[in-house]
């Protein structure tokens, strides 16, 4: 089983080389390596191309943001799974991805798997700040604001050419839609209950309080698309947000 890493990227040389050295540091599975820059010039570029020997597909161009990026790197990726790695962020162990395989392996019905995620500090990434456990997948579960860690999410490649690519109209939140529409397929999701990605605090969505208001605003949308009323929607953005406070709380020794 041959997996693909998709790395979106745009003017990030203080980050770039630890994602690309996270994956490389994976044991035991065959890894696609897809990174897609958005036209940087920061350094990124010329830190990427140190690694091009090891690098299947490489693409440097102006895009549209993160989701397009994403759905080209989809677009190109040949493995059968794919996921992410974001320019910020780092597998948990060396056995992050072997994990993966293992679980389709367990089981060709799957379709989707994904794990626990900890946000780290940004300066300092042995610091956790947030451990999201995420635990399994219940169709009652996602009305209760229940969602699965998007960086951790790896799905087989036919079902990503199913459901189709990101909702680019979205600018925060097209990951969401698109997990509430894989969630809504009927698609089989499997859980690995060990932390798979540490994720650098000071994303898109949590940048600012703006931004915040601004996801929470997409959110709604997402949910209103699918067929939440409003009070429905309401209900559950408000239990999606309220999950988060044990998380901080516990700094990552217990989760909700």
């Amino acid at each position: 089983m041959k997996i693909s890493v998709i790395t979106a990227v745009y003017n990030n040389a203080s980050g770039i080389k630890g994602a690309i050295d996270s994956i490389l540091s994976q044991s035991d599975v065959d890894i696609e390596i897809v990174v897609i820059d958005g036209g940087s010039s920061d350094g990124t570029v010329e830190i990427i191309e140190a690694y091009r020997d090891r690098i299947d597909i490489f693409v440097s161009e102006p895009d549209d943001g993160i989701y397009d990026a994403l759905n080209k790197g989809l677009r190109l990726a040949r493995g059968d799974v794919v996921g992410f790695l974001h320019s910020d962020d780092a597998f948990a162990d060396e056995r992050a991805l072997a994990r993966v395989v293992a679980a389709f392996s367990d089981s060709p019905a799957i379709d989707a798997v994904y794990g626990d995620l900890k946000y780290v500090s940004r300066d300092d990434a042995s610091r956790t700040v947030r451990h999201w456990r995420a635990g399994p997948f219940t169709v009652a579960g996602v009305a209760r604001g229940w969602m699965p860690p998007h960086p951790t999410l790896y799905c087989r490649r036919s079902v990503v050419q199913e459901l189709g690519e990101y909702d680019v109209g979205l600018d925060i939140a097209a990951d969401y839609e698109w997990l509430l529409r894989l969630m809504r397929s009927g698609r089989s999701l499997a859980y690995i209950p060990e932390v798979q990605v540490l994720m650098r605090m000071g994303g898109a969505s949590n940048r600012s309080i703006a931004n915040i208001v601004r996801k929470s605003s997409e959110d709604w949308i997402a949910l209103r698309r699918h067929g939440w009323t409003r009070l429905g929607a309401l209900t559950t953005l408000a239990a999606k947000n309220l999950r988060k406070l044990p998380q901080f709380a516990a700094n990552g020794k217990e989760t909700a």
